[in-house]
């Protein structure tokens, strides 16, 4: 008979929470969930080997677990650290995690353009929100930024190298979905780019998805690139029989014509399933599509303007609000019977 597995018990900003033994403490956090998960611009759950490079996700632990609750010395990814029982995590709770937050973002943005008005990742870009919680006003940096002319990677993908924070997401996209990668890190620090092999076109059936899990706008569709605003557009669940993929996407309508086609997200921003290029950029008819729903939008995002889903009437009326609701409905009563 098989040992049953005891769950460690782990503590997150003063909430208790118990996970398997090998869960991390941003997986932890996100059993939790709320303001309390660490923000993370590498760490993808659906591709192995990802995460440790960024450094969004620093959190500070305050004890080690309970055979030694010493504190570790430093601050910790929190994408790459596993939990231990007992441990005690502090993510906002813990001033120095949010000052050395604030000094990640100002790397991350040292080359990254503040083109947000022009860039079609603007109103789901995560380094967007990162900057507008945890930036600082200025930056301390003196030097030329690097800059980089925009490469077509095939007739469907632009790289626009600017805006890349070398996530590695692409590469490992390219890596676990395809059969042979023809892109990946070229040059050591910081001289360090994303491009392809002696110019090489992207290709594969599943090379699409690399645009869904750049956190940034570094590489988007070169199909849409231009065509709307995200916060015009309304996402709309559906799915198709595919016999490449799941066929389970997200449609993004405005009015009544299909702008692009995304993998579904998870409230993590994690593409659900990888979608096949077929799906991506060839079925862009209603016709196409078994449509199912208003694909659900946290409402703090810009997305959500202009998509409502339900209205609801206040729950609780006042009486003088009652009266004249009454008065209105006499009014109608009596001149439909004139």
């Amino acid at each position: 008979m098989a040992d049953e597995v005891v769950n460690f018990k782990v503590t997150i900003d003063g909430i208790p929470v118990e996970v398997a033994p090998g869960t991390t403490i941003l997986n932890a956090a996100r059993q939790i969930g709320g303001d309390i998960v660490p923000p993370a611009m590498c760490y993808y759950s659906k591709l192995e080997g990802s995460g440790g490079k960024c450094r969004t996700c620093l959190v500070k632990v305050s004890k080690g677990s309970e055979k030694d609750p010493r504190p570790m010395p430093k601050l910790v990814a929190s994408c790459r650290t596993t939990v231990m029982d007992g441990m005690e995590v502090q993510n906002i709770t813990s001033p120095e995690v949010e000052e050395a937050r604030k000094g990640v973002v100002e790397i991350l943005l040292i080359n990254h353009p503040l083109d947000c008005p022009i860039c079609d990742q603007a109103g789901e870009c995560k380094l967007q929100d990162l900057g507008y919680e945890h930036g600082s006003e200025g930056t301390r940096y003196e030097f030329e930024r690097r800059t980089f002319e925009r490469v077509d990677l095939g007739d469907k993908i632009q790289l626009h190298m600017n805006r890349c924070i070398l996530c590695y997401r692409c590469v490992y996209v390219a890596n676990q979905l395809t059969e042979k990668r023809e892109h990946g890190i070229l040059y050591r620090g910081d001289h360090s780019e994303i491009t392809t092999h002696i110019e090489k076109a992207l290709d594969h059936d599943f090379i699409g998805n690399v645009i869904d899990v750049c956190p940034v706008g570094a590489l988007t569709d070169k199909t849409f690139r231009f065509k709307n605003r995200v916060w015009f557009t309304k996402p709309v669940d559906a799915h198709r029989d595919c016999p490449t993929c799941s066929g389970k996407v997200t449609l993004w309508y405005k009015g009544e014509e299909v702008l692009r086609v995304t993998g579904r997200k998870d409230e993590f921003g994690e593409v659900e399933d990888f979608i096949c290029n077929t799906c991506r950029f060839d079925t862009k008819n209603t016709s196409d599509w078994v449509l199912e729903h208003p694909t659900d939008v946290e409402k703090e995002s810009v997305i959500g303007a202009n998509h409502y889903e339900k209205f609801h009437l206040p729950a609780v009326i006042k009486e003088d609000e009652k009266l004249k609701l009454a008065n209105a409905e006499q009014l109608q009563r009596t001149e439909r019977l004139k």
